[in-house]
């Protein structure tokens, strides 16, 4: 087998097909002519046309899903004064930790308001969208650079990130960056190649560190491909790792954690579509058309192994360590763009714009549920509107959960909060002691039953108050306690 663009051999006779064309995509065709006319106008569209689209999607009702429990813990680290930043990303996950400092000077800068924290996710998808169009406009044609941009666009997952204050999206972002530049770092492996490479795995390490599977992806095409270039692609991703193992290191050292996840299982996997692209049917449409663009060349490989070897490699450590979590996995989304695009591209344009067409009319329920107030998962703004509306004078307030805190401190003016009658760490005073609080507001993440123990609600409850109403928000249970006996029906 020869270090080649193919893992064939070469053909001995002419024909029309070979096997390494099975598509016939080498051979001379009538339809792109008018595409070839004007190559600089397509290659140009095969970057804007999805950047447009991606940075409309997600600037249309940015700011209407609350923060969520991630997003608050993002809110806190921008917002916490320096002197208590070290305490607040002790208590974070490690990986995270270079983003709340990133958007902590973002910020700075803007504001901490939701759809502003946001705008750095929405900057870098819109980019990352870019990217996956001009990738696939090299690797194939700029007509498959523009459907593969397009598709990209519209899938649900790409525009819910979009508009969350969460790493994903840079990660995607520098996952698309780093597999450009992966082409020319191998095929011409000096310095000047190899170190924009290694600083987009840094920023893909930073971003997300689970996300350098990639890097298992980029191995596999290189020892299938490009084998001469072995040595130095693998000390350049060791040196550029150093840096991330660095980081999570001393995150460790100092109290940080790591990211938590699950171990694979059937439900587990079942999930995975659905969290992955959105919808379960936009991700077995993709799928399908990925099967159609998967010969044995250079270009199609690459995005193979993009999208199945860190899925594989993610799938086999699950067996063992608790990671398995499908967002772990959005970076393979431009991987999966790009293979169906490649597939649609050999269809006539009518079926290639019907296809597009499908894959947003079955995400467009995702897209309208994203953009709802619960559309992130949790509704905070109404856990805010129940206590603020509903308080009265004296109240005091008890917090399940540290999450539970960050959303009455986020969504609750200062005036108006509750009293935080566990501040100080003191006993919960009873219902009718002189120094007690006539009502009780106990607010925890979750809707199911809290689990039996020394809760807030078994503290309250020992204390002598009563649960008059229950309110359970997407994602939040609000438990209004009263003093005195219950009333009699």
């Amino acid at each position: 087998m020869m270090d080649a663009d193919t893992m064939v051999l070469p053909r001995l006779g002419p024909a029309e097909v070979g096997v390494e064309d099975p598509w016939g995509e080498d051979r001379p065709r009538r339809a792109p002519v008018r595409v070839a006319r004007r190559p600089a106008r397509w290659r140009v569209a095969a970057w804007l046309l999805p950047a447009l689209l991606t940075g409309g999607l997600g600037v249309v009702g940015l700011d209407r899903p609350g923060l969520r429990a991630e997003e608050l813990d993002t809110w806190r680290a921008a917002t916490s004064p320096w002197r208590d930043l070290r305490s607040a990303l002790a208590g974070d996950e490690a990986t995270l930790v270079p983003y709340h400092l990133l958007i902590r000077a973002w910020a700075a800068l803007f504001g901490a308001a939701d759809p502003t924290l946001r705008v750095p996710s929405l900057l870098a998808m819109t980019a990352a969208a870019a990217l996956v169009g001009a990738l696939a406009a090299r690797m194939f044609t700029p007509g498959t650079g523009v459907l593969a941009g397009l598709l990209f666009a519209a899938l649900p997952t790409s525009t819910r990130y979009a508009q969350e204050a969460q790493p994903y999206a840079l990660a995607v972002c520098a996952a698309v960056l780093a597999t450009w530049l992966l082409p020319a770092a191998l095929d011409r492996p000096g310095v000047r190649r190899l170190a924009p490479y290694a600083g987009a795995v840094v920023l893909l390490g930073l971003c997300q560190p689970a996300a350098l599977l990639l890097l298992a992806g980029h191995g596999w095409v290189v020892l299938a491909f490009r084998r001469a270039a072995a040595a130095r692609w693998s000390a350049t991703v060791v040196l550029a790792a150093l840096p991330v193992a660095a980081l999570l290191w001393a995150g460790v050292r100092a109290g940080a954690r790591l990211a938590p996840g699950v171990r694979v299982d059937p439900a587990a996997l079942v999930a995975s579509p659905r969290n992955l692209f959105g919808v379960a049917a936009v991700g077995a449409l993709l799928a399908g058309l990925a099967l159609f663009s998967l010969p044995l060349r250079y270009a199609a490989a690459i995005c193979t192994a993009w999208a199945l070897v860190p899925a594989l490699g993610l799938l086999l450590v699950a067996r063992t360590v608790p990671v398995w979590s499908p967002g772990v996995l959005l970076f393979t989304l431009p991987a999966w763009a790009v293979l169906g695009a490649a597939a649609l591209s050999r269809m006539r344009a009518g079926w290639a714009v019907a296809g597009l067409a499908a894959v947003a009319l079955v995400g467009a329920p995702a897209q309208a549920a994203a953009r709802a107030p619960d559309g992130h998962g949790q509704d905070p703004r109404r856990v805010a509107a129940i206590v603020d509306g509903l308080r009265q004078r004296g109240d005091g307030v008890l917090y399940a959960d540290p999450t539970a805190r960050t959303v009455v401190a986020r969504y609750v003016p200062a005036d108006r909060r509750p009293a935080d009658v566990l501040a100080d760490a003191g006993p919960l005073a009873c219902a009718g002691c002189p120094d007690g609080h006539r009502r009780l507001w106990l607010i925890r993440s979750g809707t199911a039953a809290a689990p039996p123990g020394d809760g807030p609600a078994e503290r309250a409850l020992r204390a002598g108050y009563r649960p008059a109403q229950v309110w359970r928000p997407t994602g939040f249970t609000v438990v209004l306690f009263v003093g005195g006996r219950p009333a009699s029906a």
